[in-house]
């Protein structure tokens, strides 16, 4: 997303300008040139300042937007016509039904890590109790989800940053999972002498020189790169994961569409058997698995 040449003005003067109508179709123009779900961006702005769904946006239509409002409303479109992603002007980004409160400490939770949730937990089918580990944890996002569907389990969550851990530890207590434990370290360093049934993580993947960055350019950078091709978080991860695996125990790995032949190579590289790679909706490579040697 670039920034536009004029910043948003209010919606021109005519019949009522300050109908929500008015105000909605106003900012919807403003982000058509900039984003490509403008209206949806738009109305979920909107919502969150009047505090509603998105139906009460069409049964208040005719309402009145006060000044007051109406110069916050501005304000929000302002910033997200220059890049600003929705989920840090509201807060909020739901991940696997749950709603967590996000910040430019941390990376924004996206669908297609939902991937991870649905083998980790197809993996984990059977197995009582289960010990996991989620490293660069972020928001929680995968940490909290897994806590959500196994509440057996023990679930212990990673971040180099000390920000990004207190958003995490904040979303667990909203979300009354406040079992999970969070450790602030280097990757597999604050695990030492523990054996788990399942290690997870979505590392950064992006090349440090990628195209792409610039459309992120709102997010952590150490939560996006690594390296010159993006593999070095993942090198370093699936070096030290078997010191820290039960025999016959998955690594589960997000990774770049374009990553699949490189990490499954590494993954062979370091050991690793059953080697596989699912796909998401778009059919894109996204995740990898390797499992520990069960005679290890």
């Amino acid at each position: 997303m670039h920034a536009p040449d004029n910043p948003p003005v209010p919606p021109p003067q005519g019949n009522a300008p300050g109908r929500l109508a008015d105000w909605l179709g106003w900012a919807t123009g403003a982000l058509q040139p900039a984003s490509d779900s403008a209206r949806l961006d738009a109305e979920i702005l909107l919502c969150e300042l009047l505090r509603c769904n998105r139906a009460g946006l069409v049964i208040r239509a005719d309402e009145m937007l006060t000044t007051e409002l109406a110069l916050r409303y501005a304000a929000l479109i302002e910033r997200r016509q220059q890049g600003e992603p929705v989920a840090y002007l509201t807060g909020r980004r739901e991940f696997w039904s749950l709603e967590l409160q996000v910040s430019p400490a941390v990376l924004i939770p996206r669908p297609d890590t939902e991937l991870l949730i649905e083998w980790a937990l197809e993996r984990l089918r059977g197995v009582s109790a289960p010990l996991i580990a989620d490293l660069g944890t972020g928001s929680g996002a995968i940490a909290l989800a897994l806590a959500s569907e196994r509440p057996d389990a023990r679930v212990i969550a990673v971040d180099l940053s000390a920000d990004a851990l207190a958003q995490a530890a904040h979303n667990a207590r909203l979300l009354g999972l406040e079992r999970v434990d969070f450790r602030l370290g280097d990757w597999l360093v604050p695990l030492a002498g523990e054996r788990f049934d399942l290690i997870v993580s979505n590392p950064p993947y992006v090349a440090e020189q990628d195209p792409h960055l610039r459309d992120l350019r709102f997010e952590p950078r150490r939560a996006l790169t690594a390296g010159a091709d993006g593999l070095a978080d993942l090198r370093r991860i699936a070096a030290a994961a078997p010191g820290h695996l039960k025999p016959g125990a998955p690594l589960l790995l997000e990774h770049g569409a374009e990553q699949g032949a490189a990490v499954r190579a590494l993954l062979h590289e370091q050991g690793y058997g059953a080697v596989e790679t699912r796909r998401d909706l778009n059919g894109l490579e996204r995740a990898a698995l390797g499992v520990k040697s069960a005679h290890e």
